[in-house]
């Protein structure tokens, strides 16, 4: 009795052992399994921190940031000079929805790494067309048009404001359509599609205020 009890202790023992030793492997399987996908998953989140975006939003963005900062100068021009109403309120309009595009395009390419253009102390921020890249302009706009639209009040500044900012406009939207057809963020792909299709609306808005002021 004495040497069957000591081996079914000793057997008993060894299966524990064993069962330990099984645990044990398993238990480091877990673990590296574990920080095997830790770490995959860390590459992947490294590896899209953003959306991706191509050439032609920055493009687009880099072009539309001053060309947006002319449009808002020349909104400001209007208090204190514009004489109809609808002009007013036009510029209103074109500067509530302008700024807030500009400091969103602005944010855009800090996150991608991107050089904001820079202000200048210039009405029209400095630009001509070689500045805008692209071959994106400013829609015909100069330093002395907007000279001469500061110079002008009443009903000569309307329609000299109508006329501009039509052929601002127009820039605006070819620049658009190019981001809608050839960007990669998708928010900048939208904003102008927005861009498009707001200002289009406001350039058949302005013909027919121009037409009604005899312009």
């Amino acid at each position: 009795m004495t040497r069957t009890t000591t081996r079914l202790g000793r057997l008993t023992v060894g299966l524990v052992a064993g069962a330990l030793v099984l645990t044990g492997c398993s238990g480091g399987s877990d673990s590296s399994d574990t920080a095997s996908s830790a770490s995959s998953a860390s590459a992947t989140d490294s590896a899209e921190p953003n959306e991706a975006f191509n050439n032609a939003d920055v493009t687009f963005v880099q072009g539309m940031i001053p060309h947006h900062r002319g449009a808002l100068a020349m909104a400001q021009l209007a208090d204190g000079r514009a004489e109809d109403p609808r002009v007013i309120d036009l510029a209103g309009r074109i500067e509530a929805a302008q700024e807030p595009e500009i400091e969103t395009m602005t944010s855009w390419l800090e996150e991608w790494g991107e050089p904001v253009p820079e202000e200048s102390d210039s009405s029209m921020g400095g630009m001509d067309h070689g500045d805008m890249g692209g071959g994106m302009d400013m829609g015909g706009m100069s330093e002395e048009d907007m000279a001469a639209l500061e110079a002008a009040s009443g009903a000569e500044f309307d329609r000299m404001f109508l006329e501009m900012m039509i052929e601002h406009h127009r820039g605006a939207v070819e620049m658009a359509e190019t981001e809608v057809a050839d960007g990669a963020y998708p928010d900048a792909v939208a904003m102008a599609q927005e861009i498009a299709e707001s200002q289009t609306a406001e350039i058949q808005e302005m013909e027919t205020l121009l037409s009604e002021l005899g312009g």
